[in-house]
């Protein structure tokens, strides 16, 4: 992997640690409107989204190499007048969470990635390796780290409308 990705990874993970640090119940668990996460709800689902990524990350990682991956484009997903739907595998919680835990759930999500990566060989070359995602299809595996991040960004500005919508 290279350090651009890993770039991505502390960057987001900082900005989002930034964001919800100090953030009292009522803020975590203010819903602007109802059909919308609140705080504790996006954190909640950016941990089951790192969860499932790293499984397949992981599972990536043994398949074999491929030469002729293509490279696609990711960075729509950042953009908040398109709307997703959530698979019901990393859809969030209702219950409430104290902001303690939902950091206890981050890092340890992130902490079990970053494991993964490490412990890969280092002649893996994860643009060699591909895994099928359910929007874009088969994803480089350095596009599926690359797309966690920007993942993480655009649920950042999700938080910070929040945030600033109870200003």
């Amino acid at each position: 992997m290279n350090y651009i990705e890993y770039d991505l990874l502390f960057e987001s993970r900082k900005q989002l640690i930034e964001e919800i640090t100090g953030l009292d119940e009522k803020t975590l668990h203010h819903k602007p409107v109802p059909e919308v996460w609140n705080i504790a709800q996006i954190c909640h689902h950016l941990y089951l989204t790192e969860q499932v990524f790293t499984e397949v990350i992981a599972n990536g990682i043994r398949e074999r190499d491929f030469n002729n991956i293509i490279q696609k484009n990711i960075y729509f997903v950042t953009d908040r007048t398109r709307k997703f739907s959530s698979p019901e595998a990393i859809s969030p919680s209702s219950a409430p969470f104290q902001l303690s835990s939902l950091m206890d759930l981050l890092a340890e999500s992130r902490d079990r990635l970053l494991q993964v990566l490490y412990d890969m060989d280092s002649d893996i070359l994860l643009n060699r390796k591909k895994a099928k995602h359910p929007l874009f299809g088969d994803l480089s595996l350095d596009q599926w780290i690359e797309l966690l991040s920007l993942h993480e960004q655009r649920h950042i500005k999700q938080i910070q409308e929040i945030k600033t919508a109870l200003i």
